[in-house]
This record gives C-alpha cells, sequence and structure tokens, in this order.
C-alpha cells in the first residue's frame, strides 16, 4: 500500500488487527508480543513508525507519523529475528513485510495472517504458558492458560471427542437416550448391519466406547459420554457443561422468557436429549406451506426448519467442552435464533461462510448426528443458513 493508504488505515486507530509502535531505533520487543496475538487471533498489520499520544482523542492528533531510522536495517532485523528462535514459528512471506515511504519519512508495515489452527499456538519464547497472546480490542494480553491448552487441543486433526474418558463405562450411559437414538438410527438405515449389535458394540462403531490397544485402557469417549449418558455422570465429569434454551419471543418487563429447558432433574441431561427436547420447539412456529410428495404424502420440513436445525447441530458439534465455562445456550425471539457455544472458531470467518471446509472439534458427535438425519460432513451448513436466510429477505447471520 502507499501512504494515503496507510495514513488511512492509522487514522482508524488501534483496534484488533491494527497496532502502531514507535520503533525509532530498533524494533520494539513488544512486536514480537503483537506478532502472537495476531497470529492467535484473526490477524492484522504491525505499523513501526508512529508514535501514539494517549491524552489526545482524535486519531489525527492522537497517531503521530514521525518515520523509522534506518528503515532497511530494523527490517532485516526483524527478518533475523523472526526466523530465529524469537518466536515458535514464522507465519510472513516477503509480502508481508515492506517498507512505505513520503518523502524522508519511513514506515514498516507487517501484515501477520491469522494461524491455521493446526499452527497454534504462536508464542514468544520457549515456553507457550508465558509467551502466548491474544488481541483484545486494541490491545494484546497474555493468553490464559484454558485458552492455550485451547489451541493444543485444536492441533489435533481427529477432533477432540475420541478421548477415552477413564474408569467411565457403559453403566454410565442412559438406556433410554440409546435406546430412542437406535430407533431413530433404525428407521432410517433400515437393514444395517449395525442393527444387530448389542449396546457396547453399537457405541463402538459410532465412536462412543472406544479401547486403546496401546494402554489397553477402555471406556467411554468424550462423544459418547455427552451424547448419551446419564445426567449424573457428565456433571460429574463435565461440571463446567451447562445447556440452557431460552424462548423469549414474548418477553415483558415482568416475563424474561415464555419458556426454558434446562436442568431440572426431570430429564437426563445429555446432548441427544437436549437436541431433540429443543427442535420441536425452536421449529414450531415456522411456515409449513401445504405441500404433498408424490401427491400423497405432506411435507411439513422446510428449507427454513433444515437451516435451524443446522444452526443447533453446529452448535453442538463445534464446541470445546474442554473449556473451563462451557454453556451452550439457545435463544429463540420473535425475530431471530441465537446459538452460543464454548470456544473459538478453528477456522477464519471467511473460510465459515465459504463454505467447503468443515472442521469439526467433535467429529463423532457430528456422524452420530448424521446418520439420523441431522448435520452434514462437507462444510456446507452454514452456506446452507446463508442461501435460506438470503432467499427469505431475512438479515444475513
Amino acid at each position: 500500500m502507499n501512504m494515503q493508504e496507510l495514513k488511512e488505515l492509522i487514522y482508524q486507530g488501534e483496534k484488533v488487527d491494527i497496532e502502531c509502535k514507535k520503533a525509532e531505533k530498533n524494533v520494539p520487543k513488544s512486536a514480537y508480543e503483537s506478532y502472537s496475538a495476531f497470529a492467535n487471533t484473526k490477524g492484522g498489520y504491525i505499523i513501526l513508525g508512529v508514535r501514539e499520544d494517549k491524552t489526545k482523542t482524535d486519531p489525527k492528533d492522537r497517531f503521530i507519523i514521525q518515520g523509522i531510522e534506518d528503515a532497511p536495517k530494523q527490517k532485516e532485523d526483524f527478518w533475523n529475528t523472526i526466523n530465529g528462535n524469537k518466536v515458535n514459528i514464522n507465519l510472513l512471506t516477503d509480502d508481508d513485510v515492506g517498507i512505505v515511504e513520503d518523502g524522508s519519512i519511513r514506515l514498516i508495515v507487517i501484515h501477520v495472517p491469522r494461524a491455521d489452527f493446526n499452527m497454534r499456538p504462536v508464542y514468544v519464547g520457549e515456553n507457550p504458558y508465558k509467551g502466548t497472546y491474544k488481541r483484545n480490542h486494541e490491545g494484546d494480553y497474555h493468553a490464559t492458560e484454558h485458552e492455550i491448552r485451547g489451541m493444543i487441543r485444536d492441533q489435533n486433526p481427529e477432533g477432540n471427542d475420541n478421548q477415552i474418558i477413564e474408569y467411565y463405562t457403559m453403566d454410565d450411559i442412559d438406556k433410554e437416550t440409546l435406546r430412542k437414538y437406535r430407533q431413530i438410527f433404525e428407521i432410517r438405515n433400515d437393514g444395517h448391519v449395525w442393527n444387530a449389535l448389542n449396546d457396547k458394540s453399537f457405541l463402538e462403531k459410532l465412536g462412543g466406547y472406544r479401547k486403546d490397544r496401546k494402554t489397553g485402557v477402555e471406556g467411554l469417549t468424550l462423544a459418547g459420554l455427552l451424547m448419551f449418558g446419564t445426567g449424573q455422570a457428565i456433571r460429574e465429569r463435565f461440571d463446567n457443561v451447562f445447556m440452557d434454551y431460552r424462548n423469549e419471543s414474548q418477553v415483558t418487563a415482568d416475563i424474561r422468557w415464555n419458556d426454558r429447558i434446562t436442568y431440572d432433574g426431570t430429564w437426563e441431561n445429555n446432548l441427544f436429549n437436549f437436541f431433540t427436547k429443543v427442535t420441536p420447539k425452536l421449529t414450531e412456529d415456522l411456515k409449513k406451506p401445504f405441500k404433498l410428495e408424490g401427491g400423497v404424502q405432506r411435507i411439513d420440513d422446510t428449507p427454513v426448519h433444515k437451516a435451524v436445525r443446522e444452526g443447533f447441530v453446529n452448535m453442538i458439534i463445534h464446541a470445546d467442552y474442554l473449556m473451563d465455562a462451557g454453556v451452550l445456550k439457545v435463544i429463540k425471539r420473535s425475530d431471530s435464533f441465537e446459538f452460543t457455544n464454548p470456544g473459538i472458531l478453528k477456522l477464519p470467518l471467511e473460510d465459515i461462510y465459504r463454505g467447503g471446509n468443515s472442521k469439526s472439534r467433535n467429529p463423532h458427535m457430528q456422524t452420530m448426528l448424521r446418520l439420523v438425519g441431522f448435520g452434514d460432513n462437507a462444510g456446507s451448513g452454514f452456506p446452507t443458513i446463508l442461501d435460506v436466510w438470503k432467499s427469505e429477505g431475512w438479515i444475513k447471520p
């Protein structure tokens, strides 16, 4: 970019993807902390040669473009450092670091891309728990231990839900939940060879029960326990996971919600029960045009119904259930649906909107739901929601 374009960027002020630094004679150490923060968050620009006067509010007064001394030398020093052992990985290419000139003023602009999930955390020094940074609004901060552990978990290409939860066995499965699942599975997969298996063997096929050949340890996996476990077993192992549905479509000053499903002792609060109890409530008010399939059977399932279920499925399969706090929250309002889960995005936002690249944290949960007719493995879920919402003339999610 030229100086005019750069000024426009600078005068937006520091924010989540822009950081200005004075750097008169040397690249400041804090530049590498910002490199880590941007790489671990959503990417951004580090601009060297801009002094900030925090007493001023107008960006043109607050950010003073003063330039740096010997820009080629500072650029070389930066490359030597970033390629050394200052940080654990260099994400940059030659095009990501450049010098922008205007007369005698020279600035160094460093574009930091967002690191892929299998490369995070990006950290300064040799210890990820001391040198990992994240970006929040206009500042860098030390990532918490839970955030760092989450990034390390996300490096696993096989997801998080295949790990064995030691000491949890078939006795911790809610038989009624699994019976209900198997009934739906048999209807949708008539004649499937798995239908003749006992419950333990069936769960093994789904990835809900596993034996580690190397250690001999066996038991329910994270997917098996959370999807089909008893509420007590889940709360014992995952006391951080909380499931909550609220219908706020007719709230008033005196009424906070019209309907709520949360743990109240009347149901086994596993994920499959939560999904099957809440889904009908989410879609019961959606319009169902009169349409017959083959002139005989009425079709009550519309693209909007499918899109809402897709949002619910995505909330479940992309959640990080090992975070320190794990609220699965579904809110139905008169003009919107809101799905909230724990964990940061594994993929850049633009990739999610584009679709075609599914990187589920919980691929076994994804398979469990897909086999009974919910969700898709091809990364088409969110684009499907976008297309449906667009066709209805609704606000882009």
